[in-house]
């Protein structure tokens, strides 16, 4: 991946642990394409933005002219800091910083499994301060809402919740990676300040949800969940039989450009 285009923003900047240098790639949009929408990447949990899903979309954007943004949430990817320091809220503010200092204009959020729920989150907190004239959709892959509680810690044995509580971290064994990873009690308390599923969703915007029906890390049941509480909002789902968690097969990512590209019209 080249690094001509890879910059740095610094968030929270002072002294200490509180600054965070967040690694960011953008394309400025066409003169011709200015009044369409943005489209802004949210990676998901241990991901960061040279995936293969991300890639996929920055190529899309270069030919059709249009400015997008993908970064790397604060302990991923090129970004400072370590993964295991990091938690939901400390991640949405990476979000609602570049959001704010780094787009102009409604913007599409493509969220991919975290990155759905902190896709949510962030309309959340712009509806709070009157700024939901940013939000021009949303493209959800396989939304991952409220995982740390109702895809981890509900399905946690006793040991493993134990171990959290006492030891502050429990090192998950992962399929994506060689090593496993850490889940901290930092994390799963946190995330209990964020959650969503208890009340009604809003996401201000349509919302395309691309759900893989062979999903094991987020079960497609839990993407029906999520329809039922964004009750006040345009929801279009498509369900993908033989998808996966990642949704990086080529039909995956013609899937994912499509999708983006007729929410960006």
């Amino acid at each position: 991946m080249r690094d001509d285009d890879l910059h740095f923003l610094d968030v929270n900047p002072g002294t200490g642990r509180d600054v965070r240098r967040i690694a960011y790639r953008r394309i400025e949009a066409e003169a011709s394409g200015t009044q369409r929408p943005g489209v802004v990447w949210l990676g998901g949990f241990k991901s960061d933005m040279d995936s293969t899903k991300a890639v996929a979309l920055d190529a899309w954007a270069r030919g059709a002219g249009r400015a997008f943004l993908r970064f790397d949430y604060f302990g991923h990817g090129r970004s400072s800091g370590d993964f295991g320091d990091g938690t939901i809220g400390l991640w949405l503010d990476d979000a609602l910083t570049v959001a704010r200092q780094l787009t102009a204009g409604p913007q599409i959020l493509v969220g991919s499994s975290m990155g759905g729920w902190i896709a949510l989150l962030l309309a959340r907190a712009l509806a709070r301060t009157q700024e939901t004239e940013r939000l021009a959709g949303m493209v959800l892959i396989a939304p991952a809402v409220d995982f740390t509680e109702a895809l981890m810690w509900a399905q946690f044995t006793p040991e493993i919740r134990t171990a959290i509580e006492t030891e502050g971290r429990w090192m998950r064994p992962t399929d994506y990676a060689a090593e496993p990873y850490p889940v901290t009690r930092a994390l799963i308390e946190d995330g209990r300040q964020h959650l969503l599923l208890d009340s009604e969703i809003r996401a201000y915007c349509p919302v395309h949800i691309l759900q893989g029906m062979r999903d094991p890390d987020v079960p497609w049941q839990h993407a029906m969940l999520l329809v039922e509480h964004l009750a006040a909002d345009p929801v279009s789902v498509t369900l993908i039989k033989d998808g996966d968690h990642r949704q990086s097969r080529p039909e995956d990512l013609e899937r994912l450009v499509q999708a983006v590209a007729a929410m960006a019209m």
